[in-house]
């Protein structure tokens, strides 16, 4: 029989660590010159400026659709608190002889803090697009305010009789004279969804006014301080001079309602 020599421990030892391991995953390719990073994908500029953009599209979006609901919404709250204000609140019955004379007091009679706040706030209403940064906020609040105050105004003074009392008193010529079977209609609360009306308006304000368009800053008072950025935008617009040899320039100025003929500004 033939014998098979024998591997020295040597020569084995060699053969294993040339082996790979079993399980084990073939190495990853590196591309050439070792530079890993080269290979990872990073999104371009344009794409981190682009929905930059997109967000702020939706800001502005947001901002308008709010408008669109504040605004109407404080017109109308305003609205309802005026007219509640000049609607019966309180009827009642002043005793005249043997006969029942009928009374009423209307909403200004009973409190004229309701309609006063309505006109205030509509005021704010208007005055919001007419200011920038600290001063929106400001009217805003103001706004705000004005709604709840309406609401607590008209509830403090739903139930109350005075007014319908001394309608009475008047009626029947005697001072102390009160009403009888007094009822309480329901222009009280007209006013009070009116100054909810107000509240929200004034909410919304004060969230999303800042993304609001403003009048524009030629509508200021002479000589007031303008942000430097809207300086550096004016500057950047103004039309170059006007060169009185070319129509063009001169038909241009015209459009702009400046007199191209006149000294340079």
């Amino acid at each position: 029989m033939t014998s098979v020599p024998r591997q020295s421990a040597a020569e084995e030892t060699a053969a294993d660590a040339s082996a790979p391991a079993a399980g084990s995953a073939p190495d990853a390719a590196v591309p050439a010159g070792g530079d890993v990073s080269a290979s990872a994908a990073v999104p371009a500029g344009g794409d981190v400026s682009a929905s930059a953009e997109d967000r702020a599209a939706a800001a502005r979006r947001a901002g308008l659709r709010t408008l669109g609901v504040a605004l109407p919404a404080g017109a109308l709250g305003a609205s309802l608190v005026l007219v509640a204000a000049s609607k019966t609140w309180s009827r009642g019955y002043a005793a005249f002889g043997e006969t029942n004379l009928p009374v009423h007091a209307s909403g200004t009679d009973t409190t004229a803090l309701p309609g006063g706040l309505a006109l205030v706030g509509l005021a704010s209403l208007v005055a919001v697009f007419a200011v920038r940064r600290t001063g929106r906020y400001i009217v805003s609040a103001l706004l705000a305010l004005t709604g709840l105050g309406t609401v607590a105004a008209t509830l403090a003074r739903r139930g109350s009789h005075a007014a319908v009392n001394e309608a009475a008193a008047s009626t029947a010529g005697l001072a102390h004279d009160t009403a009888r079977h007094v009822t309480t209609t329901g222009w009280p609360f007209v006013s009070v969804a009116g100054g909810l009306l107000l509240l929200a308006a004034g909410l919304l304000a004060l969230r999303y006014g800042p993304s609001w368009p403003a009048m524009s800053s030629r509508y200021d008072a002479p000589g007031a301080a303008r942000p430097a950025r809207t300086r550096a935008t004016a500057a950047a617009r103004r039309p170059a001079p006007v060169d009185p040899d070319r129509a063009e320039d001169l038909w241009k100025a015209l459009d702009r309602g400046e007199d191209p003929t006149g000294p340079a500004a």
